[in-house]
């Protein structure tokens, strides 16, 4: 925790303020939610609104996910490194440039900014890159969601709580214009007394649950709820989530998304910096006081986890149920979040930087949201690492409660009982989970939309409705999920998400290039050409290895023999493919423009970072 603090401290103050002035932000200029506001989408948006906001849309569960899973697979010190080194260095660079992009060019997403230079063509290219990342997103989050409701039914409630205390507090603030220091107050106060609610009146779809949790449809489930990873349970809160997602995208931001990211800020800052606190006071002073669930043992702030489990996992408690795993390229693609996430960029260009007030602001909500997200992860880690689950208590994927298992644990040092700060902390990881859920849906929507621009056949304009669209990544996203196995998912996100940072680092570094020849492009050149190598390799691995080779084919596992977890492989081979054959295109196209800026001396294609010069090079 001390080498993540340390280095996150200094790479805020000094390299953060470095690369403020390097992109020129000024007040003085009007950003895209003054210039365009409409009350849907253009909406400016107080600083601490806007970052919590950000915050747990970029933060959501990935930075725990991610972690949690890298750290059973390789161990803990190989995941704490690249969370400490990797982040301010590439992850806060990667968040910062492209919210900076997005506002020199009206709030408009990576994928428009890369047309403005290369044409058409690479921006349609960038677009579906992203949509489908998006669709994988939307599979992953809501089968993470689903697996804690599982564990905790209690978290369920307060999350169903958590989300009607936002929709109230969304009419609060712009339909009654009421207080909105008081409405923090009372609402803020609601989403952390659900958490006893929920302990009081915990719920579930189906299964068979401690005495006195709510179970909707009883031991048994309906025929159309499928079961996936071994639970019907998951299965049917899979669907709820997915049905939940799609209703989010499309209601306008004020309702839904903006008082439900604040709301959740303070989870995640309570979630978060009491951990961190929790950490220092319980080492030094303390001490825990919660007894270890499974084997009755004291828990004490000792790591239990091992630091090193090989290249391969093979140390790993779950070796015996994985696939080959080498740490290069996994590891990197696995932690995804935690160190740089291509999701991020979608979040900065396609609704932060249409509420953004100030640029100003752009610092501490795109370079230190991104370090905070950093902190997350160490949190993560720090929960696991103390409280490790044993072997014999499931799949990789069922190893996920445990970070509401050891943030509780590690929250008795303060004095919060351990059942508390155990759904406490389920409900920290769900929510965030729910963010970056529906926002995906909604950013999805978004470049379909960009991809169409004016409908001008039946089809087009079908595409281009809003509901349609929607339907279509949630279905999507199902069928994804069809195999329910963890380690082919989780990998297969990562890979498609860092693949998608590189490609949004190429066109900052394609807008730097033709902005000024006197701008660098090493702070976002190097880390592109870096994540396009870790991550093509990292896709190619997992789905010629562990898909195709192994769960089509038979060669390296045993072969898939339901119908629904061979198409969820065969979906997830051609989305890696797919995505390899557009990152490779848009490094190129992306290169030929520098190059041709650059190479032959004219004039820069853009004299103040906003307008592309008429005869910057075209690919079309």
């Amino acid at each position: 925790m001390a080498l993540v603090l340390g280095t996150f401290t200094v790479a805020y103050l000094g390299y953060g303020r470095y690369l403020s002035q390097f992109v020129e932000l000024d007040d003085s200029r009007e950003t895209p939610a003054h210039k365009y506001q409409d009350g849907q989408e253009y909406v400016p948006a107080k600083k601490p609104v806007l970052l919590g906001h950000h915050y747990s849309s970029i933060a959501g569960g990935a930075p725990i996910v991610g972690p949690i899973t890298a750290a059973f697979i390789w161990g803990w010190v190989p995941a704490v490194l690249w969370v400490a080194i990797g982040n301010p260095l590439l992850g806060a660079v990667h968040d910062f440039t492209s919210l900076s992009s997005s506002l020199r060019h009206e709030g408009k997403s990576i994928g428009y900014i890369i047309g403005e230079y290369v044409g058409d063509r690479g921006k349609n290219m960038l677009l579906w890159f992203a949509f489908l990342l998006v669709i994988l997103v939307v599979a992953v989050f809501s089968l993470v969601i689903a697996v804690v409701f599982d564990a905790y039914p209690a978290a369920a409630t307060a999350g169903i709580i958590y989300i009607a205390l936002a929709l109230v507090f969304g009419v609060w603030l712009y339909q009654l214009n009421l207080s909105f220091a008081i409405g923090t107050v009372i609402f803020v106060a609601g989403v952390f007394a659900a958490v006893f609610i929920g302990i009081e009146y915990p719920v579930a779809f189906v299964g068979d649950h401690a005495a006195g949790t709510i179970v909707v449809f009883g031991e048994t489930a309906p025929g159309f709820i499928p079961e996936l990873l071994g639970s019907a349970n998951i299965g049917a809160w899979v669907i709820t989530m997915l049905v939940y997602g799609g209703a989010a995208s499309v209601l306008p931001v004020w309702i839904l998304l903006q008082p439900r990211d604040y709301l959740s800020s303070f989870l995640l800052y309570t979630g978060v910096g009491g951990t961190i606190l929790a950490v220092i006071v319980g080492t030094f002073i303390t001490g825990m006081t919660a007894t270890h669930p499974e084997t009755g043992g004291e828990l004490t702030f000792t790591i239990v986890q091992d630091a090193w489990y090989g290249f391969f996992g093979g140390g790993s408690p779950f070796a015996g149920d994985l696939p080959l795993m080498p740490l290069f390229p996994l590891l990197f693609v696995t932690i995804a979040c935690g160190t740089i996430s291509g999701f991020h960029s979608l979040v900065s260009s396609g609704t932060t930087a249409k509420q953004l007030d100030k640029e100003t602001d752009a610092r501490l909500i795109g370079y230190g949201g991104m370090l905070g997200e950093g902190l997350l992860a160490a949190v993560a880690l720090s929960a696991v690492a103390v409280v490790a689950i044993p072997a014999g208590t499931g799949g990789i994927g069922l190893a996920l409660p445990n970070f509401a298992l050891g943030g509780g644990a590690i929250l008795t040092a303060l004095g919060v009982p351990f059942a508390v700060g155990e759904v406490f902390m389920a409900l920290v990881l769900s929510a965030f989970l729910l963010t970056s859920m529906d926002t995906a849906v909604r950013l999805g929507r978004y470049m379909i939309e960009e991809v169409i621009g004016t409908p001008e056949t039946s089809v087009q304009e079908a595409g281009a409705n809003r509901y349609v669209n929607t339907s279509v990544i949630v279905v999507v996203a199902f069928f994804l999920l069809g195999s329910g196995r963890w380690e082919d998912l989780w990998t297969l996100f990562g890979g498609a998400n860092q693949l998608l940072a590189a490609m949004a680092l190429l066109t900052v570094t394609v807008w730097l290039a033709n902005w000024d020849d006197t701008k660098q492009l090493i702070s976002t050149g190097v880390p592109m050409a870096l994540m396009v190598i870790i991550t093509i390799a990292g896709l190619t691995w997992v789905s010629m290895y562990q898909v195709l080779g192994g769960r089509l084919l038979g060669i390296t596992t045993p072969a898939e023999t339901e119908l629904l977890a061979q198409i969820s492989a065969v979906v997830q081979v051609l989305i890696a493919l797919t995505l390899i054959g557009l990152a490779v295109s848009l490094v190129w196209i992306g290169y030929g423009n520098i190059k041709a800026v650059r190479g032959i001396g004219e004039e820069p294609a853009v004299a103040d970072g906003g307008e592309p010069d008429a005869d910057a090079p075209d690919d079309d």
